[in-house]
């Protein structure tokens, strides 16, 4: 991989995997973003045993994004606890999509390491959007 942010997406991705509460699918994601001015936030996945009120990484990223005042995801790497890619869920990409481009780069990665790079139009190529405007 020679994306230097991908990699740094990742290894802060990595860390939160490692916080990840999940003792019930014992399926540990770890969520990291880049927003537009640089800042990285990352979140992991925590579930509850009122299931499905748990949460995604990608919510928690998101959340801790908003937290600290940024409003535009630039780069968002997911990482996946097996050897396959792990694509956010239909609610997180609604969710991304809320503070993305079309043109931001999506990495979802797996437990090797190896990402594939998507943009989020690509992900979301019909995108639910209130935007009257479009």
């Amino acid at each position: 991989m020679s994306n230097n942010s991908a990699e740094s997406l990742l290894i802060l991705a990595k860390l939160a995997q490692e916080n990840a509460y999940a003792p019930y699918s014992k399926f540990k994601v770890g969520a990291a973003i880049m927003s537009e001015d640089g800042q990285q936030f990352s979140g992991c996945n925590v579930e509850n045993a009122a299931f499905p009120s748990g949460q995604c990484a990608e919510a928690g990223a998101i959340a801790a994004m908003v937290s600290q005042g940024a409003r535009k995801i630039k780069e968002i790497l997911i990482l996946g606890p097996s050897n396959k890619i792990c694509p956010p869920c239909g609610g997180c990409r609604q969710k991304m999509q809320e503070f993305a481009t079309p043109d931001t780069k999506v990495y979802l990665s797996n437990s090797d390491g190896e990402i594939t790079e998507l943009t989020m139009s690509e992900l979301m190529p019909l995108a639910f959007d209130l935007d009257p405007s479009e």
